[in-house]
Formats: structure tokens, C-alpha cells, sequence
């Protein structure tokens, strides 16, 4: 039996082939002492392509409130443009069927583009709460590791101490028997 499968029977009362894949990682890291703990976001972004950070940045800006602000002023100048200031001339008269279909159209590609937005930012949450679990259980692992060194400390200290107490008592009956 490897030191290591005895660390895993004694740390989680399984042998090291029972764990999963996550554990024996951890298991073998802790045992290396090895850290486990990593930048997510800086590895998340590292494996995003050109698509995934346009996409991510359309949903930043179509989510902002400098985005509603700016669109809700275009809206105002376009209707009061085709209604007072052109009058006949207007190129999209009320009720603005042009602006609905541009409209339409906007919100057709900036629906999935922001789904894929929060798909992506949903998978990033999936990695996070798995490298949370792998620190949290490297936290346990070296937690329990210490209990068991304390443990093993206190239990030597206390059989050096009886020990000791069973010497100081054969000297002190070697004592009284001198001295009756």
C-alpha cells in the first residue's frame, strides 16, 4: 500500500481507487504540497475567442444604463424628427414602421448574442464553484492532516508524561521504603 492510498483510507475512509478524479488531485496535491488555488478569471479569459469577448462586450454595453439612456434619446429624436420637424417629408411617418422593424431587428441579434453572454458567464460560475470545492477540500485535507500530527504530538507527550509519573512514583515508594 502506497503512503498515499494510507493518507486517502485515513483522510476520507476510502482507498485512493474509490476517490474521484477531483479528490485524488487534490489528495496528490496536498500530499506534494502543492497549491490548488489558481486565477479562474485570467484562465477563463485566456480561453475565450474573438467572438466570445464581442459577445461579452455587446452584453456590457447593451445592459448599461448609458446604452438605455443613449437609445431611449435616439428614439425621442427619431419621433420628433418623422413627426414635427419633416411633417410630410418624413421617411418613416407615425406609426414609425421602419423603427419597428429596425427595432426588431436589434433585438433579434441582441437576444442570443447576450444568452451566449450568460451561457459563458454561467460556465465561468461552474468553473469557479468547482476550483472553490477543490480549495475548500485541499482546506479540509491539510485541516484533518494537522489534527492528526496534534493528535499524535499529545498522544507522545502524554505517554512520556506517564511514563515519567510512573518513575517519580517507583522513586517515591523506593523513597518511603528507605524511610519506614
Amino acid at each position: 500500500m502506497t503512503q498515499i492510498d494510507e493518507i486517502s483510507r485515513r483522510l476520507f475512509n476510502k482507498p485512493l481507487a474509490a476517490l474521484g478524479a477531483v479528490e485524488r488531485r487534490v489528495l496528490s496535491n496536498a500530499h506534494l504540497k502543492q497549491t490548488v488555488s489558481e486565477d479562474t478569471n485570467a484562465t477563463f479569459v485566456a480561453t475565450q475567442g474573438f467572438g466570445d469577448r464581442l459577445a461579452d462586450q455587446i452584453a456590457r454595453v447593451g445592459g448599461s444604463w448609458s446604452f438605455i439612456l443613449s437609445f431611449l434619446a435616439f428614439l425621442v429624436v427619431w419621433a420628433v424628427l418623422n413627426t414635427l420637424m419633416l411633417g410630410r417629408e418624413a421617411f418613416d411617418p407615425y406609426p414609425f414602421i421602419f423603427l419597428n422593424l429596425v427595432l426588431s431587428m436589434i433585438a433579434a441579434i441582441q437576444a442570443p448574442i447576450i444568452m451566449m453572454s450568460q451561457n459563458r458567464q454561467a460556465e465561468k460560475d461552474r468553473l469557479d464553484a468547482a476550483k472553490d470545492y477543490e480549495v475548500n477540500l485541499k482546506s479540509e485535507v491539510e485541516l484533518i492532516s494537522l489534527h492528526h500530527k496534534i493528535d499524535t504530538v499529545l498522544l507522545r507527550e502524554i505517554a512520556s508524561l506517564q511514563e515519567e509519573i510512573a518513575r517519580l512514583h517507583s522513586r517515591l515508594d523506593a523513597a518511603e521504603a528507605r524511610r519506614d
